[in-house]
């Protein structure tokens, strides 16, 4: 994800257009009514200046890069991730009490963050605007079903239809925010904090669930992990004086996961190696400030490609927490 939100924000498609440039049949200006006009300086604008003949070269370009890039990443991960396990005919299992659904909130998540990188990246064609948008929103839709289609092949898992629709929501989040608005004005984010507990029983519970590494851990503790949604102010009230950069967020997290659907884990042969029914298991939700990083204005390219690809992250602030019941005040909350 941090890839795609890179390419998708990096300013270095500006040496391509170059290249283009250097061709004789793409350098001709076009002669629309917009062609007479001073060049905007905000990328949408500037893209749909080119020609027909850049628009279709870019295109084709843009094209042969998600069909290698999408039978790359689905070759690898057929080999390196369902290989090892039996394969079945296609089947569906229900998943979705699971993890107190914090798993379905991160398809959520992941399916928005693929969508909104693809638009940016397919900006740079020139494609026109409601195609470019739909694009991007089914395509990485199609990716995530293929994963899906993956699941419910092999024996360990299955299709899941709570997965299938919340892969839909964040593409359609996207969809929606773009096709009213031209702009994401709620964003997702995504913070995390590594747990560490004073059970050393727990510790090891969490290293055989999630992974001691903390890439592993980032993908995979659903304890450590918030979701939120960013809400940008100054968008929905644009004659305020609300800072273009203040945003408000609600964050959902979970806590005493150390298991799928209760905190019992067994072997291999079904026996009860790990019991703790005193641990309780809860949703958490948050309230806190935000930064939206995309507002500040620079004309720094490396600032606006940083400030870019860590606008998916949430940074910690006071919040506002609700849990079990009761309200409580973090100065500090992942």
């Amino acid at each position: 994800m941090l890839l795609l939100a890179l390419l998708g924000s990096s300013p270095c498609f500006g040496q391509a257009d170059s290249v283009m440039a250097a061709d004789s049949d793409m350098v001709k200006i076009s002669r629309s009514p917009m062609a007479n006009k001073p060049p905007d300086t905000t990328r949408f604008n500037r893209y749909s200046l080119l020609t027909p003949p850049q628009i279709k070269r870019r295109t084709w370009i843009m094209t042969g890069m998600n069909v290698v890039g999408y039978g790359g990443v689905m070759t690898a991960l057929a080999s390196a991730w369902y290989d090892d396990y039996e394969k079945t005919k296609l089947h569906a299992f229900d998943d979705s009490r699971e993890w107190l659904q914090v798993d379905k909130v991160g398809h959520f998540y992941g399916t928005w963050i693929e969508s909104r990188a693809n638009n940016e990246l397919w900006k740079w064609t020139g494609m026109e605007r409601k195609k470019r948008i739909w694009i991007s929103g089914l395509t990485s839709f199609a990716f995530q079903t293929t994963i899906e289609y993956l699941d419910g092949r092999s024996a360990k898992w299955g299709w899941s239809w709570s997965d299938f629709g919340a892969n839909l929501l964040g593409s359609g989040t996207f969809l929606a925010q773009e096709l009213a608005w031209d702009e994401q004005r709620i964003k997702l984010k995504w913070s995390f904090h590594r747990k560490k507990y004073g059970d050393p029983q727990l510790n090891s519970r969490s290293d055989e669930l999630f992974g001691k590494s903390s890439p592993e851990r980032f993908l995979k503790d659903y304890n450590g992990q918030t979701y939120w949604a960013s809400v940008n102010l100054r968008s929905f009230f644009p004659k305020s004086r609300i800072p273009a950069w203040l945003n408000v967020s609600i964050g959902t997290g979970a806590e005493g996961l150390f298991g799928a659907n209760e905190n019992v884990g067994k072997d291999d042969n079904g026996n009860i190696i790990f019991n703790r029914p005193d641990i309780k298991r809860y949703r958490q939700w948050y309230l806190a400030p935000d930064i939206d990083l995309s507002k500040i204005k620079t004309n720094k390219k490396g600032l606006k490609l940083l400030f870019n690809m860590l606008n998916i992250v949430k940074f910690p602030m006071p919040a506002l927490e609700f849990s079990n019941g009761k309200f409580r005040f973090n100065a500090i909350a992942f």
